[in-house]
């Protein structure tokens, strides 16, 4: 990311989140956990580049009420307030506009959910053990960052707790050492990554690979514990054949690997974070009644990790493709096609208030129903207006075209628009930026040809395979 790209407006829903002043691109975390009186010890270094336009002579990171140790800019103390979540930072030498610096922060003390409109976010201490859910606004909640879905970053993040437990992060586990009764476990994820996607969970789980060692493809672990491993190994059998469906039909896998983990705990809806999604033990049942959760999950992976968001009032882009990702897993693995699913999403959302706008929902109602299901629809209409080769062709081209990259509604309009000779612009406005429900989508039949053809073998366009995969 250029100096240039650092300049950003703020979130107009979290405007208190963030510093559009300077960009970090990489975060190197030690930490030292004690699950018993849930005490968390860390050190951050982050490695930033200064806006352009004047020298920084101060800036802000978002962090919880945790007790400062010092903070240091490029090794020399700072001045620095602590209040409201947020840690503003006047360097002793302010760095100069564009140029690269680095902020050590040292902290301590007990992490707990930050509060926001629904509930708690961020850190949760478990029965025994704990897990990071930071979306939205969670991140804080147990380290100092830039706060904001636009500004992503490397991270390398090492975590010392008692050797009984098990630390999972998303990234490449490069080392894993025990000295005594604690083990220290050192991660990397090299992928640009927003701070709301940094997962974390420690625990006391069994390792359970979902893929050969050496088979080629995307190396798929899952963290359980023990006495659910039957179950879990049963329900998420399936998951390596998602995988390979979504590489066909969005692309490559953007990262390393993903892992999965059931923390000992039930939870609401299951997380996605950067390479893992965590999920509780009530999603697990050995009966395959979650599998859409798990599709919804891994598919997040490409649309919301990869393809970031630039701010919340986007988010139906990380939603809708989701859902819509749900519904092709359906389609290709034998149950209801995606026509189906989303007729009964049609008949779900009808029966709500006409009055939301998908496109921009407002702060309140960022997670509403609607936006998922009227999103998923919206994904499903241009699929019928498209038609199936042109409609996966966009698919597939806006996960690799914008890999790793931050993204608007403007710019997937601009995209579809881009990927047809249709005209689209009425569709996505009145999907999106209308709160009444348009009609649902139904397909124009094609002409009939222009002389008698050898009968074909009848196929409903919503079964097609995309051609070129």
């Amino acid at each position: 990311m250029s100096p240039k790209q650092v300049v950003a407006a703020a979130d107009p829903y979290f405007p208190n989140n963030g510093d559009h002043r300077f960009h970090a691109h990489r975060y190197e975390l030690t930490l030292d956990y004690r699950p018993g009186p849930n005490r968390l010890a860390g050190t951050a270094r982050i490695n930033a580049i200064a806006g352009v336009g004047a020298p920084l002579r101060e800036f802000a990171l978002d962090l919880a009420d945790f007790r400062i140790g010092r903070v240091l800019v490029d090794g020399r103390a700072a001045h620095y307030t602590h209040r409201a979540g947020k840690l503003r930072i006047k360097p002793a030498k302010a760095p100069a506009a564009g140029a690269a610096f680095t902020v050590d922060v040292h902290w301590s003390g007990n992490p707990k959910p930050v509060r926001s409109p629904w509930g708690g976010l961020g850190w949760e201490e478990l029965t025994d053990g704990a897990l990071v859910a930071s979306q939205p606004v969670g991140a804080p909640s147990w380290y100092p960052c830039n706060d904001r879905p636009s500004d992503k970053a490397s991270y390398q993040i090492s975590v010392t707790t008692p050797s009984a437990y098990s630390v999972v992060t998303g990234g490449r586990l490069l080392t894993r050492t025990t000295r005594a009764s604690a083990t220290t476990w050192v991660y990397d994820q090299p992928a640009p990554t927003a701070s709301y996607l940094v997962g974390l969970s420690i625990g006391v789980y069994r390792p359970v690979p979902l893929t050969e060692p050496h088979g080629g493809g995307v190396p798929q672990t899952g963290y359980v514990p023990a006495r659910l491993q039957p179950q879990f190994e049963h329900d998420f059998a399936r998951q390596p054949q998602m995988m390979a469906l979504f590489e066909e039909l969005f692309g490559p896998y953007p990262f390393a690997e993903y892992t999965v983990v059931v923390a000992d705990e039930e939870l609401d809806v299951p997380v996605e974070a950067q390479g893992l999604a965590t999920f509780g033990t009530n999603h697990v049942d050995g009966a395959r009644r979650f599998e859409r959760l798990v599709a919804h999950e891994l598919a997040h992976q490409w649309f919301g990790n990869s393809v970031t968001i630039s701010g919340w009032q986007h988010i139906w882009l990380n939603e809708g493709l989701a859902k819509y990702a749900e519904w092709l897993w359906s389609e290709r693995s034998g149950g209801p096609s995606a026509h189906h699913k989303a007729e009964a999403a049609y008949r779900q959302v009808t029966a709500f208030p006409q009055d939301l706008r998908i496109g921009d929902p407002g702060r309140r109602l960022l997670f509403d129903d609607r936006v998922y299901e009227r999103g998923g629809l919206t994904v499903h209409a241009l699929r019928v207006a498209l038609g199936d080769d042109a409609f996966f062709r966009m698919l597939r081209g806006w996960a690799t075209l914008n890999r790793h990259s931050v993204v608007t509604t403007a710019d997937f309009v601009a995209h579809v628009a881009r990927s047809t000779d249709r005209p689209v612009g009425d569709l996505l406005t009145a999907w999106l930026d209308r709160p009444e429900l348009p009609p649902f989508p139904v397909r124009t039949p094609p002409p009939p040809p222009a002389a008698p053809l050898r009968a074909a073998p009848a196929t409903r366009f919503w079964l097609r395979r995309p051609s070129g995969s």
